[in-house]
């Protein structure tokens, strides 16, 4: 769908137009090609944008799977801290300096 109005370039001076006309039709013409040039960068944005949003959604399982990878190394961390007064059995690694009374 094109805005663009008939070039002025074919003025004839017999019409009578005055120079306000002249320089409305002009004008107008300007903007109309402004605002079809503005109409076509503001789609290709619109094509980047949606292909950014297309790149990050191929990431979001890749991106879960680390969520969990994170959170069982966290609970792994968790479980060992909370049995590190105890010891290893056969490693020598029993902690002599704490209480035995539980």
């Amino acid at each position: 769908m094109s805005l663009s109005r008939p070039s002025m370039a074919a003025f004839d001076p017999a019409t009578n137009e005055s120079f306000f006309d002249r320089e409305k039709e002009r004008l107008i013409e300007e903007i109309s090609s402004n605002f079809e040039e503005v109409m076509t960068h503001t789609n290709v944005l619109n094509r980047k944008l949606e292909e950014v949003y297309g790149v990050g959604k191929e990431f979001k399982t890749v991106a879960a799977l680390w969520g969990k990878f994170n959170e069982f190394i966290r609970n792994q961390q968790t479980e060992l801290a909370a049995s590190a007064d105890v010891g290893v059995p056969g490693t020598g690694g029993a902690n002599f300096g704490m209480s035995t009374t539980r």
